[in-house]
């Protein structure tokens, strides 16, 4: 199983970052979280590095079952998605499989739920 499901796309970098939040928001997930890791690098030991976003992606409700069912998932919060430009100048795109993810947990009952979430967040990658 793959950890993660990616793809390019045919956006620049900012209106990738854009659509891929208005998806995921029209799903119920908010972005908690965001890490450009162009600017930290160059704050942190100036290096220069291509465009670069985490986006922590986390809808609430997904998040209060998957505590309830197992104290150690918020291991894998919040769900992680990568948008970043690379050297030639196209953009992927790439999203994390919580499957793949709960499944180091050994719980069956989060490994049920992840399954639920997976298949929201497969619903997001097609129409990315």
């Amino acid at each position: 199983m793959k950890p993660f499901f990616t793809k390019k796309i045919d956006l620049n970098f900012e209106e990738a970052v854009e659509h891929v939040t208005g998806i995921l928001k029209s799903h119920g997930f908010g972005i908690i979280t965001e890490i450009d890791v162009k600017e930290t690098l160059k704050k942190k030991i100036d290096v220069d590095f291509r465009p670069y976003k985490i986006l922590g992606a986390c809808n609430p409700s997904f998040a209060h079952k998957a505590l309830q069912a197992e104290d150690k998932a918020g291991i894998m919060m919040p769900c992680n998605v990568i948008v970043q430009q690379h050297p030639d100048g196209t953009t992927e795109v790439s999203v994390i499989n919580p499957e793949a993810a709960a499944s180091g947990l050994n719980n069956e009952a989060l490994n049920d739920f992840a399954c639920e979430v997976t298949e929201q967040l497969r619903k997001v990658f097609k129409k990315i």
